[in-house]
Parts: C-alpha cells; structure tokens; sequence
C-alpha cells in the first residue's frame, strides 16, 4: 500500500513540477509588422490599343518590342475606299475655292456686270436730271421726258438687281467652300480612323494581329506601355487594406530574381474591390528599378505598415481569443501591437517578468 502511494505521489509531484515550469516570459525584439500580397509587375500606362473601324488589317508598321512616339502609326487597316472619298473631297474643295477666289472666279463676272451697270445708271441718271430740270421750264417734249426718265429707272433696278446677285452669290459661294472643307475633314478624319496611333511615348509589347486578318473595334490590336517605367500591382486581401498607406515600403522577391530582395513603394490605391477573388489592386514603385523586366514577371511582396526597436514581445501561439494570457494569476487581458507571423507585440498588461503559460 505504501509502495503505491508513494509511486502516486511521484508522478503527481513530477506533472506538477512540469506543469509550474512550462513557461515563458516576454522578451524585447525588434518588431517589424507587414502585409502579405501577389505582385505582378507591368509597364506604366499600359493599355490595349484599339481600331476605331472594322476591316482588313493591311500591316504592322512597327514590330513588338520597337520603341515608339506619341502620334506615331502602330497599325495600318486596308481604306481604299476612304482614301478615294477623301481625294474627291479634296478636289471638291479646291473647285469651290477656285470659285470664290480664283481668277475665273463667279464673283469677277457679276463684279464687271455691276461695273458696267453703274456707267449706265450715272449716264442715265444725268440725262433724266438734265431732261427733268428742262421739262420744268417747259422745255422739250413730254416723250423725251419719259423715255429718259424710264431708262433711269431701268439702269437703276438692274444695278441694285446685280448688287442684291453679287451678295447672294458671295454668300452662296462661302457656304459651299464650307461645305467642302467640312467634307474633307470629315473624309480625313474617316481615313485616320483606318490608321492606329500610338497614345504615348513608350514601347509596343504585343501586337495581336497579322496582315490579311479580320480587323473588329471589340478586339485589341496592340499593347503599348512605358519603355522605362514599370510598376508593381499587389492584390491586397481585403482585410488588411484599411492598413496600407501611400508612400510605405514595399519588399519584393521576384520569381525571375530569386536571390534578389527589391525595395520600393505604394504610389497608388485602387478603390474598387474585386469581388471574384476579394482582394484590392494597389501599386507601387521600384526604388531602383532592375536592369531587365517584361510584362507580367510574378513575384510576392511584403508591404511594411510599422516597426519598433526592443518591443516587449510574445509568441502568437501564446494569444489566448486574440487579447489574453495565461498567467499565474489566471487569465489576464493585454493590449497588442505589431505583429508579424511569429511573434505579437504587447504594450500593456504584463512586464518582462510574468510567467506566460501556452495554451491548452
């Protein structure tokens, strides 16, 4: 009987002793607290260029990788068509200019009837007066009078008659060479939609389309981006989004580098969330940019929100329901601060001398 109170009361004795020293107490490390996100790299400005009209791609003026000029012409759809109209419209327009201003111009005609209608409203017009005074003094005859007196009526209505055609041709006229000019614009602007320009200074990434294929406004024909300047977009679960500010360090391990840590920073928050995959797009920059990159390089990056030299610290597995310790004294409550996958800061609650017991 005493053989086994004894053995009892060793093995009580050793979980006892065990239990008392199964303990830790808070130690000052450096804590640095971050954000996890996937990180893809792409050139600044990138966008997808599209053709305004549909058709038959004639040909590729530039090739992939070619750097190119704002305003400069990426792709050429076939617009034989269009480039006849503008021709026509062209010739239209130099007619109507040549009409209103050239040497065989309408005006120059009506101006000469004009002129000559005034020599003979001003003869005329003497004469009638001249007749008229005489008639007064009873002097000539009656038929004399009249036939004077209605050929200064008639020199005078077919004068205003050519004036009133002179103004009304002129008017006439500049509309017409309005008319035309809209025409051509109009013909030039349809001819520039079969050319796809560059928007930026950059560089031609993908072309998606060869010569000879089927041209539609609903499918790209080429991706052009930055030559220089490349930015890394980070997916950011949406938990940890209300965390990230601009201008906070970013590391990046690249698959493509893998011995390589880079540094940079957020530049940019997108607002909307995407509700497929739950994660907010958020954009940084390189501190010092790699000598070689290319579309789509795919990495993860570590989004630095705080750190602190000597925090009194805790491992995570010691957090009881995220703000309690086990202690000598029963559970106690502690308030947290940084934190990464390991360790939790604390800022209040125990000191470096309380006894910390892991969880059951």
């Amino acid at each position: 009987m005493h053989k086994y109170y004894i053995i009892f009361f060793s093995i009580f004795l050793y979980v006892s002793c065990t239990k008392n020293t199964d303990y830790i107490q808070p130690t000052k490390k450096d804590v640095t607290e971050s954000v996890y996100a996937s990180a893809t790299v792409q050139p600044d400005s990138l966008y997808q260029a599209y053709a305004a009209v549909g058709g038959i791609l004639d040909i590729n003026l530039v090739e992939e990788g070619s750097v190119v000029s704002k305003d400069e012409a990426v792709v050429q759809i076939i617009n034989t068509t269009p480039k006849l109209n503008t021709q026509n419209a062209k010739l239209t327009l130099d007619l109507a200019k040549e009409n209103f201003h050239g040497n065989a111009a309408i005006l120059a005609s009506i101006k000469d009837e004009i002129n000559a209608a005034l020599l003979k409203y001003k003869n005329d017009s003497i004469n009638y007066f001249r007749q008229k005074k005489l008639w007064n003094q009873n002097i000539g005859s009656k038929v004399e009078f009249d036939t004077k007196k209605l050929n200064y009526e008639l020199s005078l209505n077919n004068l205003q008659t050519l004036q009133s055609k002179y103004t009304r041709t002129k008017n006439e006229l500049q509309t017409t060479v309005k008319q035309a000019k809209n025409n051509y614009q109009s013909a030039l602007i349809n001819t520039k939609d079969f050319t796809v320009k560059s928007k930026i200074n950059g560089k031609v990434y993908a072309l998606y389309k060869n010569p000879g294929e089927i041209v539609s406004t609903l499918e790209p024909l080429a991706a052009i981006g930055s030559a220089n300047t490349f930015i890394i977009e980070l997916l950011v679960d949406e938990v940890d989004i209300v965390k990230i500010r601009k201008n906070q360090k970013v590391l990046i391990r690249l698959d493509a580098y893998t011995d390589t840590i880079f540094s940079g920073k957020i530049s940019k928050i997108l607002p909307k969330k995407d509700e497929r995959n739950q994660t907010f797009t958020v954009e940084a920059l390189f501190n010092k940019t790699p000598e070689i990159l290319y579309p789509g390089l795919s990495g993860e990056a570590n989004i630095i929100i705080g750190n602190k030299k000597e925090a009194l610290t805790i491992p995570k597995e010691y957090i009881i329901n995220g703000n309690k310790v086990k202690t000598n004294e029963g559970e106690i409550p502690i308030t947290v601060g940084l934190q990464n996958m390991d360790i939790v800061e604390v800022t209040s609650g125990i000191s470096e001398s309380t006894k910390i017991y892991k969880p059951e």
